[in-house]
């Protein structure tokens, strides 16, 4: 059996039409959307369920969004939002929160007005299930039921090769330094280029550079030359560093970090850089090869809980490729790293690196309270687990131990931290300010909108009673020389069951205006900025 998996994972590893500019408001089937907006009303009301948890009610919409307060002038260009936001196909609803097919959301401000739309991206898992009316391909927890036993060894066949994998770009969107936006996931095929003014899907964005692999980090970190990933190695548990110049399609191999524990790697949803040096996460939080072979879902779906094996962080030199420092920290999970920066002494020198993430007290369980059904029974009991920001200190002197603590104290922000941006000036530099979801409790997940001071070890928090924020993205106000100087965009799901776009001033964190959306959106993960003069 040991051999078979080695080989399964061997071959698993191995192998616009453009629309006008301006605000013409597409409003096809008013009739019809009028009704879908009363039926939805009426059912979320009816269930008692917050709209965050349930499905979008159709494929596409666009419109003007009237406001409440005013938006600043200079905000004038497009947040791209993406997220799991189809939930069922035909009668068969998903488990989890990652399952959902993917809905983008495009908020378009300009001289003080804001046009919102939605679409769904096409990929080849969202077309087969709605011609199918059936899942068709691999998500995060779900797999087509095999027909018996030939079908079963089949559907083997096509998890090795990759083929049964989803392309559902459900998680990340981000800006390259050529213009081109990309949607994606935790598989490589599950790169698909969108078109950031229509929402068309593209199509997939495919890699020229034959490095093989089917999984990398969800989250890449993008400059204006340059995206970074990880590539996790499920056979010869490491990770290669890889980067690929604005422009291309080739990634090309920075350097490798070996493993310390195993028996796989940990999971690298996310990591984090500085200004010269890449910051491998290795957590407890390992890739199994047996629960990836499962059609049903594990406590800890396609991964196990190995505190045993070992939790570690690696740096790397992004010039030379190797790896510069490789130390033991405590055991920790995180989903979301925030920044990195080079810590220096009087003389100049750098002694350390300091990594932010939020991170999850070491409790792996927050995985299975992100099932639909914890989502969408909120009973009045605290349920969601703590969370901190973790500051990891990890020293270049050759000490074999870094550091992880709480940067702040988390009742600052509920004890409940995710979903994180900061100003992207300072991305891969010393900063002070932090977005990102915090928590009142008591709750059963994030539902505030908090501002952490790293300096002062504080937090401002917005809350609206009984309504679930997205992601807080910060925009700098062009020409800004204070950090905080900008806004921060959320779409907020009301516990009405209605829903809107939200600006907050940066700096004093205060609600400048709202836009109320015409139907309730579902929840979302992560977005972009897009500067009005680099669209078209």
């Amino acid at each position: 059996m040991t051999t078979l998996l080695i080989n399964c994972n061997t071959a698993l590893m191995a192998s616009r039409t453009k629309r006008k500019k301006g605000y013409s408001v597409v409003r096809a089937a008013t009739d019809k959307l009028s009704k879908a907006v009363t039926v939805e009303k009426t059912e979320l009301r009816k269930a008692g369920k917050l709209a965050a948890w349930t499905s979008i009610r159709q494929e596409r919409w666009e419109g003007e969004l009237q406001l409440q307060g005013e938006i600043p002038l200079w905000l004038n260009g497009t947040y791209l939002r993406n997220g799991p936001g189809l939930w069922h196909i035909a009668d068969y609803y998903f488990r989890h929160l990652f399952d959902g097919y993917a809905t983008l959301v495009r908020l378009h401000f300009h001289h003080g007005r804001l046009v919102a739309s939605h679409r769904q991206i096409e990929s080849e898992a969202y077309k087969a299930a709605k011609k199918n009316n059936r899942l068709c391909y691999r998500e995060f927890s779900e797999a087509p039921k095999p027909d018996g036993f030939f079908s079963y060894v089949g559907g083997l066949a096509q998890l090795f090769s990759g083929a049964s994998l989803t392309d559902n770009a459900n998680t990340g969107i981000v800006r390259l330094g050529d213009g081109r936006v990309v949607c994606l996931t935790e598989t490589v095929k599950g790169s698909i280029q969108i078109d950031p003014e229509t929402l068309g899907t593209i199509g997939r964005f495919v890699y020229t550079d034959g490095l093989g692999g089917l999984i990398h980090s969800a989250h890449p970190v993008v400059t204006e030359t340059e995206l970074v990933t990880l590539l996790p190695d499920l056979v010869r548990a490491g990770y290669t560093v890889v980067r690929m110049e604005a422009g291309t399609n080739e990634r090309r191999v920075v350097g490798r970090v070996e493993c310390r524990g195993g028996p796989a790697p940990g999971w690298v949803h996310s990591f984090t850089m500085t200004e010269h040096y890449v910051v491998v996460p290795e957590m407890p939080l390992r890739y199994s090869a047996e629960n990836l072979l499962r059609a049903e879902p594990t406590p800890f779906y396609k991964f196990e809980w190995r505190p045993e094996s070992g939790s570690y962080v690696h740096v790397m030199c992004k010039a030379s490729g190797r790896v510069v420092a490789s130390v033991e920290v405590p055991p920790f999970v995180t989903f979301h790293f925030i920044n990195a920066y080079e810590a220096v002494d009087d003389d100049g020198r750098i002694t350390a690196i300091i990594a932010d993430c939020c991170e999850h007290n070491a409790n792996a369980s927050i995985l299975d309270k992100l099932r639909l059904q914890n989502l969408q029974s909120l009973t009045g009991q605290d349920v969601l687990p703590n969370a901190r920001v973790g500051r990891f200190r990890i020293p270049l002197d050759g000490r074999s131990a870094g550091t992880l603590e709480s940067a702040l104290d988390p009742e600052e922000h509920g004890r409940g931290i995710d979903m994180c941006s900061i100003n992207p000036t300072y991305q891969s530099r010393p900063y002070r300010y932090a977005y990102a979801c915090g928590a009142q409790r008591p709750c059963n997940f994030p539902n505030t909108l908090t501002k952490i001071d790293l300096l002062e070890r504080k937090a401002k928090n917005w809350h609206d009673k009984g309504s679930i924020p997205s992601e807080p993205f910060f925009v700098a106000r062009p020409g800004a020389t204070e950090e905080d100087d900008g806004v921060v965009i959320s779409m907020v799901s009301g516990q009405d069951g209605e829903g809107y776009a939200l600006i907050l001033d940066g700096s004093s964190f205060e609600e400048i205006a709202r836009a109320k959306f015409p139907y309730a959106l579902p929840y979302g993960l992560h977005g972009c900025w897009i500067p009005e003069a680099a669209i078209g």
